[in-house]
C-alpha cells in the first residue's frame, strides 16, 4: 500500500469500540507494578513475556492476560494503565473510546470493585476535560465463570451507578467462548437492560454462528464484538445486513490469537464490501501486537483496502458507538472534512 494511504490512516478520525482496558498492560508497567505492589510474576524479564507472546489459541492468552492482571491493586494502578492507554489512543486520532474492563478479574483477587471504577473513570473524566477525547467503560462479565456470580457482580456495581453515569454506560460478555454459549447470561443482561445500561457480547470468534444468533436474541446484544464466524451462515450475514447490527472487528488479535493464520485471508473486506458495518479496534494491543492505527494499517495493506473504504471504517465506528446523535454528526462531519481534504 502507498504511504499516502497510510497518512491517511494515520491522520484519521476514530473511534475504538473494542478494547480491554487490562489488554493494554505493556510487560515494562506490569514489571513496574509487580515491583511496587510486591506481586510475583511467573516471569523474569520484559524480553521473557514478549517471548510468551506466540499463542495458540484464545485460552493459552487468557493465561498470560489473567497473570498480568494481577498486578493491578490501587485506585492509581488502574488510572495509569487507562491513562497510558487513551494517552497512545489519543497520538492515533481517536476521538472516542468505549472500553471493557473485567471487575471479576480484580474481585477475585480482593480489589474491591469500587477501586476499579475510580481509577478507570478518574483518567477517562481526566482525558475527556484535558484534551477533549471521549470515553466511556463497559463492564464485562466473564463467560467461563457462572451467570450467579455475573449477577453478584452487576448488583456490587448499582451503588456506583449515579455515581459513575457518565462514564459507565453498558455491560459486555468477554473470556473463553467455546463451551460457554451466551444464552448461559440471559438473566444477567436482562437485568443490566432493565436498568438502561447498553448491551454487548463477544461471539463468533472461536465460537460458532450460533453464539452470534444467542448474543442478539437472548441478550439483545446491540453489538457483536468480533463476529467474524459470521460469514458461515448466510441467513446471519443477511440479518447483519438488514438490520445494521456493528461488528467490532480486531484483526490483529485474530492472527494472533490463529483465527486466521494470515491477514489477508481476513473476512474483513468481504464483510464491508457486502454491507455489514464492520469496524477495526485493537482488542488487546500490548498483547497483540498493535493499537487501533497498527491494526488499520496492517490490515488496508493485507486487503488492499481503498481510501473509501478506509474512510468507510472510521465513520462506521463513529455510527456504532453510544453516544448521542448530535455528537455522532460533530464527528463525522469532522471526519468528512479530514477526507476530503486529503483527496
Amino acid at each position: 500500500m502507498s504511504t499516502h494511504l497510510h497518512e491517511l490512516i494515520r491522520g484519521l478520525p476514530k473511534a475504538e469500540l473494542h478494547l480491554h482496558i487490562e489488554g493494554s498492560l505493556e510487560p515494562e508497567m506490569m514489571f513496574a507494578l509487580a515491583k511496587k505492589n510486591q506481586v510475583p510474576l511467573p516471569y523474569a524479564s520484559v524480553d521473557e513475556v514478549r517471548a510468551a507472546y506466540n499463542f495458540e489459541d484464545l485460552q493459552s492468552f487468557l493465561d498470560l492476560y489473567y497473570a498480568g492482571a494481577a498486578v493491578l491493586r490501587t485506585e492509581q494502578d488502574f488510572f495509569d494503565l487507562t491513562f497510558a492507554y487513551l494517552q497512545k489512543a489519543m497520538a492515533d486520532n481517536v476521538r472516542h473510546v468505549e472500553l471493557f474492563f473485567d471487575p471479576q478479574t480484580h474481585t477475585s483477587r480482593g480489589v474491591n470493585i469500587r477501586i476499579v471504577f475510580a481509577g478507570i473513570a478518574r483518567a477517562l473524566r481526566k482525558m475527556q476535560h484535558e484534551h477533549g477525547l471521549s470515553g466511556r467503560m463497559i463492564l464485562s462479565f466473564l463467560r467461563h465463570l457462572s451467570e450467579e456470580e455475573a449477577i453478584a457482580t452487576l448488583e456490587s456495581a448499582l451503588p456506583l451507578r449515579e455515581e459513575y453515569a457518565d462514564v459507565w454506560i453498558g455491560v459486555g460478555l468477554d473470556s473463553a467462548e467455546v463451551g460457554n454459549p451466551p444464552e448461559k447470561f440471559r438473566h444477567v443482561f436482562a437485568i443490566a437492560e432493565a436498568m438502561g445500561l447498553h448491551l454487548v457480547a463477544h461471539a463468533g470468534e472461536e465460537g460458532p454462528p450460533a453464539y452470534i444468533w444467542g448474543a442478539l436474541d437472548e441478550l439483545h446484544a446491540e453489538r457483536i464484538d468480533h463476529g467474524v464466524r459470521a460469514e458461515e451462515d448466510a441467513a446471519l450475514m443477511h440479518r447483519l445486513q438488514e438490520q445494521g447490527i456493528p461488528l467490532t472487528v480486531c484483526p490483529l488479535s485474530n492472527l494472533k490469537l490463529c483465527v486466521v493464520k494470515d491477514l489477508r485471508d481476513h473476512n474483513l473486506a468481504r464483510m464491508l464490501r457486502r454491507g455489514i458495518r464492520v469496524t477495526i479496534n485493537s482488542d488487546d494491543p500490548a498483547y497483540f501486537g498493535g493499537y487501533i492505527n497498527a491494526n488499520f494499517i496492517a490490515t488496508a495493506d493485507a486487503l488492499m483496502l481503498n481510501a473509501d473504504e478506509i474512510v468507510q471504517l472510521a465513520r462506521y465506528s463513529f455510527e456504532a458507538s453510544f453516544v448521542p446523535a448530535e455528537q455522532k454528526e460533530i464527528w463525522l462531519r469532522e471526519l468528512a472534512t479530514y477526507a476530503a481534504g486529503f483527496q
